[in-house]
Formats: C-alpha cells, structure tokens, sequence
C-alpha cells in the first residue's frame, strides 16, 4: 500500500507543480510519521522518501533510535515546548515550529552550546484561527527580523496550516503566508521555504508557492491515534 501511496502522492506533486509552470524538484515531501509504526516508516524510507517529520519530541526519539541505520532527514513539526528544545537541537534538519522570539532564543542557545546551528521556520497563523498556534500575520515581519538577528539559529522560511475544510480558505491562508515571505526575503534573501499543505489542501499549496508539504495520511493511511494522544495540528 505505501508503495502505491507514494506513487500516487508523487504523481500529484508533479501535477500540481506543472499546472502553474513549478519544477517539481524544487518541492521536498515530509512523511509525517505521528502513530505510524516504525516498519511502516522504515518501507517508506526504503521506497526513496528521505524525508521524515515528527510532532512528538519522545516519538522522534524513538524513531530516529530505529531507523539509525537508514539515511533519514528528520524534521521536527510539532509544537516545541522550550524545555524540550535540547531534545531536538542538532537532531533534525529543520524545525518547523517556532511560533516565538523566546522559543527561537532557546533554541539558539542551545544550539550555541552544541557549537552548531538549527535551521527553523517561523510558524504563522495565517488563517488567523483562534485554535491555531503560530504567529499573526500582522506581527510576523517584526518577529522574523528578531530570528534573523538572533545567533545559532538560520531562518530558513516560514511554516502554516491552513483552515481545514475549506479550499478556498486555505487557498487566502497559503497566498497570505507566500507574500509575508517575500516581504521578508526584501530583507533577507536566504528566506527561501514555505512548508504548507498536508494531505487534504497540499496541491493548492504547490499552486500557491510550497516549498515543503507535510503529508502522512495520503501516504500511511488512516492512522488510530495512541491512547492519550492529541489530534496532529501540523502535517497529516
């Protein structure tokens, strides 16, 4: 089944990037692996996907134990707490969730003390819901610019999750999320991703600018979530 997921998954991407004259190259695929057991994701790898996202600190943990044989790129999308942030630093590719100046300043920090740097994403609520983490649109270029200036951390672009449900909603919140990036590469040109889109709206957001999408189901299938566990709020 992962096999012919992907595949169609791929074969969507590539689709959706031609529609509005994108190089599918320039799209990276994260498969989110939230309550996807570790031979799941270990065929998945094996099946070409290099890239794996996980939204709990222990599970990412867990998983990259393993798969410590295998060649992943892991990236951290769900909510970071700050005395979590050690965990994670100098662990993953990308963290796509800093929804603050102090959770980047700790992340910075601890970066520092590793005589490294960690690539992030702002998080932004670009469809402006009240239940969304993330940062308003209106305060993202006032808190980009403290990222940019702050040491051991590289901000690499900006991460949402669209309103659900409701195609065109999603289309406003990824457009939105596309201009506040550009306004922040006048600035700072390396300000390059925009991670939006999961399994339900990812084309409309490779027709309006992707460069990451954050998919699970579309790949694993419907998953039962672990007892105790709350719903994913940054890829499915």
């Amino acid at each position: 089944m992962i096999a012919e997921n992907l595949t169609a998954v791929r074969a969507r991407i590539d689709a959706a990037a031609q529609r509005v004259g994108r190089d599918p190259r320039e799209i990276t695929l994260v498969g989110v692996t939230k309550d996807v057991g570790v031979e799941a994701a270990r065929e998945a790898v094996t099946l070409g996907l290099a890239d794996l996202g996980e939204n709990r600190v222990q599970e990412l943990k867990k998983k990259q134990a393993a798969l410590s044989d295998l060649d992943v790129r892991w990236h951290m999308i769900g909510t970071l707490q700050r005395n979590k942030v050690s965990q994670v630093v100098g662990r993953v590719v990308l963290i796509h969730s800093v929804d603050s100046v102090p959770l980047g300043e700790e992340v910075g920090r601890r970066t520092q003390a590793k005589a490294a740097t960690q690539d992030v994403l702002l998080e932004v609520n670009a469809g402006d819901e009240a239940t969304k983490h993330g940062v308003p649109p209106a305060g993202v270029l006032d808190t980009a610019k403290e990222l940019l200036d702050a040491d051991g951390l590289r901000l690499c672009g900006l991460m949402t999750i669209a309103p659900q449900g409701d195609p065109s909603a999603a289309r406003r919140a990824f457009r939105a999320l596309r201009e506040l990036r550009d306004a922040i590469r006048e600035r700072a040109p390396e300000v390059t991703e925009l991670s939006m889109g999961m399994t339900e709206d990812f084309e409309v957001a490779i027709e309006e600018g992707a460069t990451i999408v954050r998919i699970g189901t579309a790949i694993f299938g419907g998953r039962a979530p672990q007892p105790g566990a709350k719903a994913s709020r940054s890829g499915k």
